[in-house]
């Protein structure tokens, strides 16, 4: 609960100033704002996890379970990379149709 709750104070505290200090003249605006101030969070967190997944793999020794740790962890980060180029892609599209 204590993770959620520190999450959302974390966006919360990314996102607040961009909605009351920029001019937004359109819900594209505020979409786009939003998004170029997370997009580079999102790509430091896919670059720590593809480092750990990297560092799981040198350091699995050839064990078997390790290594299948190691695979989980470069699968997630692959899930999360797409995840995050369908929500921007979802972002983009609907500021782009609602002009």
């Amino acid at each position: 609960m204590n993770k959620k709750i520190l999450t959302l104070i974390l966006l919360g505290a990314i996102v607040l100033p961009i909605t009351v200090f920029a001019a937004v003249d359109s819900i594209q605006s505020l979409s786009m704002a939003i998004v170029n101030a997370i997009w580079p969070v999102f790509v430091v967190i896919v670059v720590i996890c593809f480092v750990v997944a990297g560092i799981l793999f040198l350091s699995a020794m050839g064990e078997p379970e390790k290594i299948a740790k190691a695979k989980s962890a470069f699968l997630w980060g692959v899930v999360g990379v797409v995840v995050g180029i369908v929500a921007y892609s979802i972002i983009r599209i609907i500021s782009n149709i609602l002009g």
